[in-house]
């Protein structure tokens, strides 16, 4: 023990760290904490040499090294350890142990296990409580103690205080409190500004162990408003008793003509800093908004807002309509605007009139026929619209397109039939729509269809066209033994129609030669018919016989008569004699003569007939037919000999050559038109001399050439074939 400050160990034996500080709070103040190396000496010195070493007052707290009893961090300057210590051998080595006379080393510290059992090296407290006239700290020395002071203290028992400078502001209210003496350490002073005034500096001052103020004496300043700007189109009049825009200026608004002021006349800059009410504006003077004409355009400029004072408005309008009043338009000061309404109306075109035999159909967008404005046009049941069907009214006041009408629907054009009349009456133009015609026909000739036709709304005529047929008469026919040539101007056998008759070689026409089918559907005339030509009646000669055959009647052309003596006679003369055509017997008239008288007689060949349509004439030197005889064969108009046209008696008995024929002269073969028929008669084979053909149409289509052609002896028609036309 050493005067006041005292150390002392445990004598009855070895703690653990925790019962080591228990025993030193029990019987003394603590484990001990070694403050300075001249404590250190002084206990090397005086303490007993142990071989466990002694506990201090140093442990591991969350990894720091500290101070149990201040637990204050061991700083670097006050570390002691022993070399290569702390080591925290086997990581539980969290408490401190000094080595006490030890050969190495001795007075360092080394890191031990807490659970080590050694001697507690605690420590008696020199101060008191309360020491220092507790403004300061009591510190321990060996065998006493000395104060160190807290700051704004001194003196050796911290008896005395520091002192600051006496404040005395001015304009400033100060509130102070002064814990150790009149503005000395610690002394606080508490500043405030009247209303509307504001504080510049802090507003507290403490008075510091330095005896400075903490800071500047503050002042006190008027609260400042936001700068006011004079309004758009106004003036601002301000009044500032503490200086520009602060607490207690007050300032008066106006507007210029044509403006009004919009919110207070006047602000005041209040304690807060504000100013009463809201900014006031200068708002132009508003005019009636506008609005845009019907089918119009509005321009308009603002210098101060829509439809406000100075506001200039243009008025223009759309394609198709004209502006009625002023161009423009400006808003007074007054509020109003200058000149009249303004209105834009639809250009006017001419009124359209309803086209004869239509109708008018319009639209109206904007007034009876002005821009814009469609009308249509139609026309009645059988009436076509010419022009366009419906036309519109433009911006240049005219109409599209040019007037329309209405015109009759037009059917084709009638045409009297041959042989016949028409007779039309035309409502509204010729062969158009309400069109009436009537058909009659020539005498000799019949209606074949309607008599009247009327043109429709379709442009077609009411039934087919009609037709004037000619009236027919019995077909004739050739008589036996002749020929029948007609001539048809209106088809076979029909009223015009001529037929010539005609017989042919060796006969003789009985009858009229030609006939005529009359208006009456009769010919003209009996039927005449061919006769044949008659011989003198022959006798048998004497002691002879007579055999005749007769084709056409006794003793008449073709008629032949043979010749016979009875037995003993000899014929002298032809054995036989044909009636020719001319009425005469051929040959001489034959004689039978008794055997007796010889004279020789001339070869006979065959006896020689005329070819059909043709002729014969023959010349006989020693007898009819006899050698030496020449025929020449001809013939008739419209044939052709085939073979040799003489032929002479040989004196073989025989001809020369074969007997020759007549053939009918040939005419190209004729084909039906197209859409009509052909009906054709051949009286000497197909399309030859004297055939006549006739041509017809189907209904509907028109002959366009004659009706009926026949074959003419040149090998030619009469005329061309005709074509049917629809």
């Amino acid at each position: 023990e050493v005067g006041a400050w005292t150390y002392h160990y445990s004598d009855r034996g070895d703690y653990a760290w925790e019962q080591a500080r228990n025993y030193c709070q029990t019987f003394f103040t603590d484990l001990v904490a070694i403050q300075n190396k001249q404590e250190i000496e002084y206990l090397n010195r005086s303490l007993p040499f142990h071989k466990r070493y002694y506990w201090i007052g140093i442990r591991k707290l969350h990894g720091t090294w500290t101070w149990v009893g201040t637990k204050k961090a061991l700083t670097k300057e006050a570390e002691n350890w022993a070399a290569r210590e702390p080591n925290n051998r086997r990581s539980n080595q969290d408490c401190v142990e000094i080595y006490i006379k030890r050969p190495q080393e001795s007075g360092k510290w080394n890191d031990e296990s807490c659970n080590q059992k050694k001697k507690a090296l605690c420590y008696q407290a020199s101060c008191q409580p309360f020491p220092c006239s507790q403004r300061g700290e009591c510190v321990e020395t060996i065998g006493s103690y000395h104060c160190e002071c807290y700051p704004g203290f001194h003196g050796p028992e911290c008896e005395d205080v520091v002192q600051c400078a006496k404040l005395e502001p001015r304009g400033v209210h100060m509130n102070c409190s002064h814990p150790y003496g009149d503005f000395s350490y610690n002394s606080t002073c508490v500043f405030r500004c009247q209303k509307g005034f504001e504080q510049r500096g802090v507003g507290t001052l403490r008075c510091l162990p330095s005896q400075q103020w903490s800071a500047d004496t503050p002042t006190c300043t008027a609260i400042s408003c936001p700068m006011l700007s004079t309004p758009d189109q106004g003036e601002l009049n301000c009044s500032h008793p503490h200086g520009d825009f602060t607490f207690g200026s007050k300032c008066a608004f106006s507007c210029q003509s044509g403006f009004a002021l919009t919110g207070p006349e006047s602000r005041e800059c209040t304690a807060a800093g504000t100013w009463t009410g809201d900014s006031p504006r200068c708002e132009a003077v508003a005019c009636p908004v506008l609005s845009v004409p019907d089918q119009g355009e509005l321009n308009c400029s603002h210098p101060h807002g829509d439809f406000t004072f100075g506001s200039k408005c243009a008025f223009s309008c759309q394609t198709g309509f004209a502006l009625t009043g002023p161009k423009s338009r400006e808003c007074t000061a007054a509020g109003t605007w200058t000149g009249d309404s303004t209105r834009c109306e639809a250009i006017s075109c001419p009124m359209l009139s309803t086209p004869d035999q239509g109708q008018l159909n319009c639209s109206h967008l904007h007034g009876d026929f002005t821009f814009g404005s469609k009308c249509a046009f139609s026309c009645q049941t059988g009436f076509a619209l010419t022009g366009p069907e419906s036309r519109e009214c433009t911006a240049a006041g005219t109409w599209t397109g040019d007037t329309p009408r209405c015109e009759a629907i037009t059917c084709p054009v009638l045409r009297a039939p041959d042989q016949g009349m028409l007779n039309c009456s035309h409502l509204h133009g010729d062969f158009t729509f309400g069109s009436k015609c009537a058909f009659s026909c020539q005498t000799g000739f019949v209606l074949t269809g309607l008599e009247s036709h009327e043109c429709m709304a379709t442009g077609t005529w009411t039934g087919d066209a009609p037709r004037c047929k000619a009236i027919a008469c019995p077909v004739l026919n050739a008589p036996d033994q002749g020929q029948l040539n007609c001539s048809h101007l209106h088809g076979d056998f029909a009223f015009g129609s001529t037929c010539a008759f005609s017989c042919q070689t060796g006969f003789v026409l009985m009858g009229p030669e030609s006939r005529e089918c009359m208006a009456t559907g009769t010919w003209t005339g009996d039927t005449p018919r061919c006769k044949a030509t008659t011989c003198p009646v022959l006798s048998a000669p004497d002691q002879g016989q007579l055999n005749c055959s007769h084709l056409h009647g006794d003793f008449a052309f073709g008629s032949t008569c043979a010749f016979s003596c009875q037995t003993g006679f000899v014929l002298m003369g032809p054995e036989s004699r044909e009636c020719t055509a001319a009425g005469t017997w051929t040959g001489d008239t034959p004689r039978c003569q008794g055997r007796c008288i010889s004279t020789p007689a001339a070869i006979a060949c065959p006896m020689l007939t005329a070819p059909s349509w043709g002729e014969l004439n023959c010349s006989h030197l020693h007898g009819n037919f006899a050698f030496g005889s020449t025929c020449d064969f001809s013939c008739q108009t419209g044939f052709v000999l085939m073979g040799l046209e003489s032929h002479e008696c040989t004196a073989m008995g025989t001809w020369t050559g074969d007997t020759p024929q007549c053939k009918a002269i040939s005419c190209p073969v004729l084909d039906p038109p197209s859409r009509g028929q052909l009906s054709c008669s051949h009286m000497h084979g197909n399309f030859t001399y004297n055939s006549t053909c006739t041509f017809s149409c189907e209904e509907g289509f028109l002959r366009m050439g004659a009706e009926m052609l026949w074959c003419e002896a040149t090998g030619n028609w009469t005329r061309h074939a005709p074509v049917c036309e629809g």
